[in-house]
């Protein structure tokens, strides 16, 4: 049985910066490809159907999904959409679910909505789906506060990544949260993260 890891990156950027969690991946054995996707210019919606057209054309059995930041949301569109999607296991690393303060904050200069935030502002904002649990989910949110909400001078005065708090990071229906002392970007590049994802995926568990 032939078993697919497909990592997805976040906002501003492209499937390269998933390199390093891929990596990782592929020497603790898994087989991984990188998705990447127009997230300025589609919205989440969007890059979702482009995302069923990228997975129908994987020659496997089981497809697992490592998604970051913005990533996440284009997942839960994706699941809505491809209900009948092949089986597997999702792990999300600091996703907005419930909408960045950060993107909040920038929302209210239009040139950041509209150049920064651009066609996933809405999501960014809250405007998210649902998760319908029906395949187990992992959640794996930074605590190491560095980050864009600094060179913003976005006030938080709650545990974050730098771009995420965790608080909006959670979502109904989740399998396993876990706080991780890294950053929004660290957690990509942290090998006990990429650890962490690789026990979740063979296992369905985080000890």
């Amino acid at each position: 049985m032939r078993e697919i890891v497909v990592c997805i990156h976040g906002l501003w950027m492209k499937g390269w910066l998933m390199k390093p969690m891929s990596r990782y991946l592929g020497s603790f054995g898994h087989e991984c490809k990188r998705f990447s996707y127009p997230s300025l210019r589609y919205s989440p919606p969007l890059n979702a159907q482009l995302l069923g057209a990228y997975t129908d054309r994987l020659d496997a059995d089981v497809i697992h999904f490592v998604a970051h930041s913005l990533g996440g949301i284009v997942l839960l569109h994706y699941f809505q959409i491809f209900d009948t999607a092949r089986p597997g296991r999702v792990v999300m690393l600091g996703p907005p679910l419930k909408g960045s303060s950060v993107a909040r904050y920038m929302s209210r200069n239009r040139f950041f909505r509209d150049v920064m935030l651009g066609a996933s502002s809405s999501s960014l904002l809250g405007n998210v789906p649902a998760w319908n649990g029906t395949r187990p989910l992992a959640i794996l949110a930074g605590t190491r506060g560095l980050g864009i909400r600094q060179m913003l001078g976005v006030p938080l005065d709650q545990p974050n990544d730098g771009a995420v708090a965790v608080s909006e990071t959670k979502m109904k229906f989740c399998t396993v949260h876990k706080l991780v002392p890294y950053s929004h970007t660290e957690m990509l590049l942290a090998k006990p993260v990429a650890a962490m994802v690789d026990e979740f995926l063979r296992t369905g568990n985080i000890t």
